[in-house]
């Protein structure tokens, strides 16, 4: 299974505000930064319980008739998803993608705060594609958290865009344990 990052985060790395408010995104632009094609290539999203429930403040539910599972361990009204394909689990990022990978999910789109740094940490995120948004906000709710060990990646493509986005696409080519030395040159 191919599991993906798509996420647009402040210059200063921040997902949200501490509140989770997201007013410091551009409003309304025109500007196609790839997102709907990217989702159009995943069979299913993963996202935590704040992002699911941000996302219901947003207006219509914008997944359609992709299937989304919210992680949570307490109970959740997922009827407000205005009846798109939801459910909810709970467990490691090994158990979900399993999970999902018995059911025929291949390519699955993980978003949200502690869930993307879940998934990171355990090993299972295959490339992160972050547009970074032209503004400092401060503090709020970080992309990236601790880690175990460093995270290796590799570059795919950088894009900007009239509006000062800039997007940048990564694979992730292996995490190394902290006690594995490196040759240096």
């Amino acid at each position: 299974m191919t599991v993906s990052v798509f996420v647009g985060v402040s210059v200063d790395g921040f997902l949200a505000r501490p509140n989770d408010d997201l007013d410091w995104l551009p409003e309304g632009e025109d500007e196609s930064h790839g997102y709907v094609e990217f989702l159009a290539g995943v069979d299913a999203l993963v996202m935590g319980r704040r992002t699911f429930e941000k996302v219901l403040t947003l207006g219509e539910w914008p997944y359609g008739s992709k299937r989304v599972v919210v992680l949570s361990g307490h109970p959740l009204d997922l009827a407000r998803a205005g009846g798109g394909p939801v459910e909810q689990m709970a467990g490691s990022p090994d158990g979900i993608i399993d999970q999902l990978a018995a059911r025929g999910i291949t390519h699955l789109y993980v978003d949200g705060g502690v869930t993307i740094q879940g998934f990171l940490r355990a090993g299972r995120v295959d490339r992160l594609i972050i547009t970074r948004v032209p503004v400092l906000i401060g503090e709020g709710i970080p992309l990236f958290g601790t880690l175990p060990h460093d995270v290796h990646l590799r570059h795919v493509a950088t894009r900007d865009f009239p509006s000062g986005l800039v997007q940048t696409e990564y694979a992730v080519t292996g995490h190394r344990a902290p006690w594995v030395a490196t040759a240096r040159p």
